[in-house]
């Protein structure tokens, strides 16, 4: 444990850091690997691979998510937005790569291989994404010269295009909705309000009509025709499951889910933990989101506010949309769930988000004082 008298940095990030959040997302780190010995040696043993090689690459890839984490925690704001500033750019280079030299999953090219190791530049993209348009908002609100809503407006229409050319419908959603938030906190008029709600509902209908796979999702949610299998599966394991679960190792209808290990292991979380590890789970995303925005709404800075609100916004959108998904609330998007879903660069993406939120949350003296607290001052007597 280190002293409250020791200044090293690693002394003084553990006194600032707020341990709660930490608390949180080690916690989903470690359901992640629980959940993958759960959830993914069906998976691997179907394709002919070694029954633990996705629990295996679960730890191998928590591994430095957590080191990323943790490293970025360190920095200070001015440190991320320049951390940011060079990830957008870098990613958004890849983004236009992906379309062109992408590897084709599905009809769609999502990922792109760099020295041997896949990416998916959206991942990456998102968080720089928000710290950006966070730091455009806040410079325009400081001095309303600086256009910087126009300019976050014309970087959205920049990242939207590229997701929609992939196509990527399901993080176009997720980016637009957090954007939608931030402006909100920025303050924006109620014409912007009603023309992002008209735009929002404008862009679902051209994408059921332009997009067949989108149609076929969202006809196949609404009639519940066509193939639903695995969407029927999640639901069905989430029943056999119960309350309780029917115990660790003994579901059977995970064993038929093609994405068990991904996209669908909330399903399999309960029906091997029962709907009770589902809520213990929500409740997790829930405290990280409502801790999130309660301290963005305490925060003078306009930067941090923004940035933190946008962080756990678009962490809590992606979360709700999976496990919405699992429980046939929605169309099948592909959304993976937080800290918990199998995949590399999902890891380490959420990593450098969360690390971020760890960053702009930590207690420094000038918040102490905008928020009320003061440090205790030491007196001493006279000789």
């Amino acid at each position: 444990m280190q002293s409250r008298l020791d200044k090293s940095p690693v002394a003084t990030w553990w006194w600032t850091i707020d341990r709660w959040f930490l608390a949180a997302f080690l916690s989903l780190m470690g359901l992640g690997i629980v959940l993958s010995f759960a959830a993914s040696p069906a998976v691997a043993e179907r394709i002919g691979l070694d029954s633990f090689h996705f629990a295996t690459r679960q730890i191998i890839f928590t591994i430095p998510a957590l080191g990323v984490m943790l490293a970025v925690s360190f920095l200070e704001a001015r440190q991320i937005r320049r951390m940011s500033l060079v990830m957008l750019g870098i990613m958004l280079v890849l983004m236009v790569a992906v379309l062109y030299i992408g590897v084709e999953v599905k009809g769609a090219r999502r990922w792109v291989s760099l020295a041997g190791l896949s990416i998916q530049p959206s991942e990456f993209l998102k968080p720089a994404f928000v710290i950006i348009c966070a730091w455009l908002f806040a410079e325009h609100r400081r001095q309303p010269d600086i256009p910087g809503n126009l300019f976050a407006m014309l970087l959205l229409a920049l990242v939207i295009s590229l997701l929609v050319a992939q196509p990527d419908l399901g993080q176009t959603m997720l980016v637009l909705g957090t954007w939608g938030v931030m402006f909100f906190m920025a303050g924006l008029p109620w014409f912007w309000i009603i023309a992002l709600g008209a735009a929002g509902v404008g862009g679902v209908f051209a994408a059921y009509t332009v997009f067949p796979h989108v149609a076929a999702r969202i006809d196949k949610f609404l009639t519940g025709e066509g193939d639903t299998f695995q969407v029927d599966m999640g639901r069905e394991a989430l029943i056999n499951g119960g309350w309780f679960g029917v115990g660790p190792g003994e579901g059977t209808v995970k064993r038929v889910i093609p994405d068990s290990h991904a996209d669908f292991v909330f399903s399999v979380a309960g029906e091997e933990f029962g709907l009770i590890m589902c809520f213990f789970i929500m409740s997790i995303f829930a405290f990280i989101v409502l801790r999130g925005l309660s301290t963005a709404l305490k925060e003078q800075d306009d930067f941090t506010r923004y940035a933190v609100g946008g962080l756990v916004t678009i962490f809590g959108l992606q979360s709700a949309i999976n496990m919405c998904v699992n429980l046939q609330l929605m169309p099948a998007k592909g959304m993976t769930l937080p800290f918990i879903s199998y995949g590399g660069s999902s890891q380490i993406a959420i990593a450098v988000s969360m690390g971020m939120v760890l960053a702009l949350t930590r207690r420094h003296p000038e918040k102490r004082k905008q928020m009320g607290f003061s440090f205790p001052q030491r007196t001493i007597a006279a000789e």
